[in-house]
C-alpha cells in the first residue's frame, strides 16, 4: 500500500462522509474531503490532518475547477471515494433543475473526476475508486424518479470503469439502505422505516466504513456493488 498516498472522500463534512474519514485517519492514512458547506466538523477534522477542499459540483465548471484545485495539492491518490450527494425535492416546476442537480453531482461529478485523476491512481498501487450509490435504485421510487435514476447512473458507472481501468484500478460501490436517522425524524416515522428491513435496525456509519475497508483491502474484487441494506430486498 502506497501509505503517502491520500484517500479522497467527496461530500466528507458530515454524516456518513465524514465518519469514514475520521475512521481512515484513525487507521493512518493521509485523507483529503471536499465539502459544499462550511461546517463545525471541518475544523475537527483539519485539527486531525485531513486536507479540506470547498467544491462545488452542480456544474461542469465547479467540477473541474475542484479537479485543477485538488491536482495542486497532491501528486498521487491512494483512492478516490465518491461519496458527495444531493436529495432533492422535484417539485411542479423544478423538476429539470432537480434532476439536472443531481446529475451533476451524482454522475458526472464521478464521471470527470475519475478521467481526469486517472492518472493520480495509477501513481499509487494499490488504487480504488468507491462510488456510494444507494439501494433504491435496486427497485426504483415513485416518490424521487430523479434522485433514483441518478443514483441508478453511478452504479452503471462502476461497471465501466471497472472495465476500462482493470488492472491498474479497482472500481466498486456501495449501495446503503437506512444506516442512520436524523434528529428531527419522529417516532411514527422511525418505526416505519425500521419496519422496511429484515433485520430492522439503523446500524449507523460504521458499517459503511466496513464495507469501504473491505473494498480497499480486497485485491480481487471490482465492478461489484455491496448492497448494504439490512435485508429489505426480503420484504
Amino acid at each position: 500500500m502506497s501509505v503517502s498516498a491520500p484517500i479522497l472522500i467527496t461530500g466528507a463534512s458530515q454524516r456518513i462522509g465524514q465518519h469514514c474519514a475520521e475512521r481512515l485517519l484513525d487507521d493512518g492514512h493521509a485523507v483529503i474531503i471536499s465539502y459544499r458547506i462550511e461546517r463545525e466538523s471541518l475544523v475537527h477534522l483539519r485539527e486531525r490532518g485531513a486536507l479540506t477542499l470547498p467544491a462545488d459540483f452542480s456544474t461542469e465548471a465547479g467540477i473541474l475547477a475542484f479537479i485543477r484545485t485538488l491536482k495542486n495539492h497532491t501528486q498521487c491518490l491512494r483512492a478516490i471515494v465518491h461519496n458527495a450527494s444531493q436529495w432533492l425535492t422535484e417539485t411542479p416546476g423544478n423538476e429539470a433543475a432537480a434532476f439536472q442537480q443531481m446529475f451533476s453531482v451524482h454522475m458526472l461529478a464521478p464521471y470527470l473526476i475519475n478521467l481526469h485523476c486517472a492518472e493520480l491512481l495509477e501513481r499509487s498501487s494499490p488504487a480504488d475508486i468507491v462510488h456510494i450509490s444507494d439501494d433504491v435504485a435496486r427497485k426504483g421510487s415513485a416518490n424521487r424518479p430523479a434522485y433514483c435514476a441518478s443514483k441508478a447512473g453511478l452504479d452503471s458507472l462502476t461497471l465501466s470503469f471497472a472495465a476500462k481501468f482493470a488492472p491498474r484500478i479497482k472500481v466498486n460501490g456501495i449501495a446503503p439502505a437506512l444506516i442512520l436517522f436524523n434528529e428531527h425524524d419522529d417516532a411514527a416515522y422511525r418505526a416505519r422505516a425500521l419496519d422496511k428491513s429484515a433485520l430492522g435496525i439503523a446500524p449507523g456509519p460504521e458499517v459503511i466504513y466496513q464495507s469501504l475497508r473491505y473494498l480497499l483491502d480486497n485485491p480481487y474484487v471490482t465492478g461489484t456493488t455491496l448492497t448494504v441494506n439490512g435485508g429489505r430486498h426480503l420484504k
